[in-house]
């Protein structure tokens, strides 16, 4: 009688969900496949469809839009213009997409790898005088995070308001004796969706993975560098972490600024009322046109998702890409394909492996898709490239958090500074072909001659793309 009670129970629950599906789902092929899974693995399908399967942008973790912060910038109405003409499409569509605005007069500085980032990020916490706020994915353990308590402590004696948030995965070996020293000396900590057996079917898949710094509504720091020691030290696996990260003195800092009090809203259920941090006046007359992209599960549209793809269809002569995590879906991987084909001067810079092996063997089974249509392919031989870059044409450029995959297009929070300066990308064009003069350039026939067993391994990896 139990057993019967069970099974009917399950099917009227495998019912709802596809009803759901039917209702909410976006891909017919995905749709269908989560369709089988239900009715062909018993109980493991319903369950992998809770964890993996749902479509947030219809069953919102959160309802961004019963947030509502003060803001006292007019920038959100603001006609839209901008030096190139030839980039107003992205600007409109982010606009449109998550009402961020193009943002004028900002000062942009590109920090290269972790010594220079962490320089110019204590330099200015040093100078903080009203509030920091401070968001990454990996907050971990060691000399960065030492350094960092010893500096807060300095900064609320002086009456300076740190708050601390940190994504519950991605920091789960921050320790518990560092967050109560946090909060020993005055900073506030909030863990967002942190690992709770009650929501771990729905928020597990969908992590925080913005690296976001922001001093006094003034200053921003966002790119790819996350508070730990390997990106100082290295790593014995991969040697050292090289990556991207950009310093904005502006209006845009105030847009990081705003992303970082939703959040912790979202987290903590605590408002800031973001009047106090007033959007920042402009620091010079000539500075960068800077638009912040935030994007997330919650989004009515795949926000950073479209800006790759306005980015890369909008290309005239290159499109140079630096991102460790690339496994794109049908539309990215056609929108480069086409670009190439059409004869724009399209290449991919990554490490020679990454820092986990089936994300490695996915990454590499869309390797001949390129070659095929004439992306040039370069592995960077020293230590591990974990930069999130996009430049194209002397007239755009993206930094921030946000890989070329499912899960940072789909299931992740990510924010990208796109900054629209003739000079900044012209030399950001250099420095990556003076990075690609280091790496090693892939051919088709060579790589079609990799052995069978490798093929094999990259073909299984591929079907798990999704998921990764």
């Amino acid at each position: 009688m139990l057993l019967v009670t069970i099974i009917i129970v399950y099917i009227i629950i495998a019912l709802v969900l596809v009803i759901g599906l039917l209702l909410n789902g976006v891909r017919p092929s995905k749709t269908l496949a989560w369709l089988l899974a239900i009715f062909t693995i018993p109980i493991g399908g319903v369950l992998l469809y809770l964890l993996l399967g749902r479509n947030r942008r219809k069953n919102k973790l959160f309802n961004q839009k019963n947030i509502h912060l003060d803001d006292t910038s007019s920038e959100i109405n603001q006609m839209l213009a901008v030096n190139d003409p030839s980039s107003l499409k992205t600007i409109k569509l982010i606009n449109k997409t998550s009402s961020y605005p193009l943002t004028y007069q900002n000062q942009v500085r590109i920090l290269k790898d972790g010594k220079e980032t962490f320089e110019s990020i204590f330099s200015t916490l040093e100078n903080a005088k009203h509030h920091i706020h401070i968001q990454y994915y990996i907050y971990e353990d060691g000399t960065l995070a030492d350094k960092l308590l010893q500096l807060f402590k300095k900064k609320v004696q002086e009456g300076v308001k740190i708050r601390l948030l940190y994504d519950g995965i991605g920091s789960y070996s921050l320790s518990k004796k560092h967050i109560k020293d946090l909060q020993n000396i005055g900073v506030e900590v909030h863990q967002f969706l942190p690992f709770r057996f009650g929501r771990f079917l729905s928020s597990i898949n969908y992590r925080n993975h913005r690296k976001i710094l922001v001093v006094d509504g003034e200053v921003g720091f966002t790119g790819g560098i996350n508070i730990s020691d390997k990106y100082i030290t290295g790593d014995d696996a991969l040697g050292n972490w090289h990556d991207i990260h950009s310093k904005i003195q502006g209006k845009a800092a105030g847009y990081l600024d705003r992303i970082f009090v939703t959040d912790w809203y979202l987290a903590g259920g605590e408002k800031v009322e973001f009047s106090q941090h007033s959007i920042a006046t402009p620091t010079e007359q000539n500075g960068m046109e800077v638009q912040i992209v935030p994007s997330g599960p919650d989004d009515d549209f795949a926000t950073m998702e479209q800006v790759y793809f306005s980015i890369i269809n909008n290309a005239k002569k290159y499109l140079y890409i630096i991102n460790p995590y690339i496994i794109p879906n049908h539309a990215i991987l056609q929108s480069l394909q086409t670009a190439a084909l059409s004869g724009i001067d399209v290449r991919i810079l990554m490490s020679s492996s990454t820092d986990m092996k089936v994300v490695d063997w996915c990454v590499r089974a869309y390797f001949e898709s390129y070659l095929k249509a004439g992306i040039k392919l370069y592995l960077y031989p020293d230590g591990f490239l974990h930069s999130k870059v996009v430049i194209s044409d002397d007239q755009i450029v993206s930094v921030g958090t946000a890989n070329l995959d499912d899960r940072s297009l789909q299931q992740n929070y990510e924010v990208n500074a796109i900054i629209y300066n003739n000079e900044l990308c012209r030399n950001m064009k250099e420095d990556f072909l003076q990075d690609c003069s280091k790496s090693v350039l892939l051919d088709l026939e060579t790589h079609q001659k990799r052995p069978w067993r490798i093929k094999v391994l990259e073909g299984s990896a591929k079907l798990l793309s999704p998921l990764l």
